[in-house]
């Protein structure tokens, strides 16, 4: 099996895949407040808006298979804002703490450099101790905590903010 991970732009033809990751932890965990599967022409449109925002959308493979996908989007719409992004990675439940993550998000975080980024910013469902983990081993510092802002399967869910400023490229 070849283990190596090639991270390249996601495109609409990588939809369906990108829905297959996401709709497990729609369904399964409390990691995203989505309840309902998220169809793949939806997730189509998602990526084509980050793009057209002129942020990036990446996806990750090994061995010819999608196996993550990370991407940035506005932190908010107001102008001061431009130079702080929200960024997020979700990686194929079969394939945790391989690397898939911090492939990504190295990709994500160098083009976001060349971009003029200064902010990145994530938003974290808790408990979830391997996002916490892979995001403070890349120089991410918690910023801020929101207790039982989310309900979902049954019970309260907190969410955490974590922040790393992006030196220049």
């Amino acid at each position: 099996m070849n283990d190596a991970i090639h991270v390249r732009p996601a495109s609409a033809g990588d939809a369906a895949a990108v829905a297959r990751i996401y709709n497990h932890y729609v369904r399964e965990t409390t990691i995203t407040f989505e309840e309902v599967d998220v169809p793949a022409a939806e997730i189509a449109r998602r990526i084509a808006d980050v793009q057209l925002a002129g942020l990036p959308w990446l996806v990750a493979e090994r061995g010819g298979a999608l196996v993550g996908y990370a991407y940035a989007a506005k932190f908010h719409a107001r102008s001061a804002y431009r130079f702080s992004v929200e960024v997020t990675v979700y990686v194929d439940a079969a394939q945790p703490r391989r690397g898939v993550g911090s492939a990504l998000y190295a990709a994500l975080f160098a083009i976001l450099r060349t971009k003029g980024i200064h902010v990145l910013i994530a938003a974290i469902a808790l408990p979830n101790e391997p996002s916490v983990a892979l995001h403070e081993r890349l120089g991410f510092a918690k910023t801020g905590h929101f207790s039982e802002v989310g309900f979902k399967l049954a019970r309260w869910v907190d969410v955490g903010y974590w922040q790393r400023m992006l030196a220049p490229g």
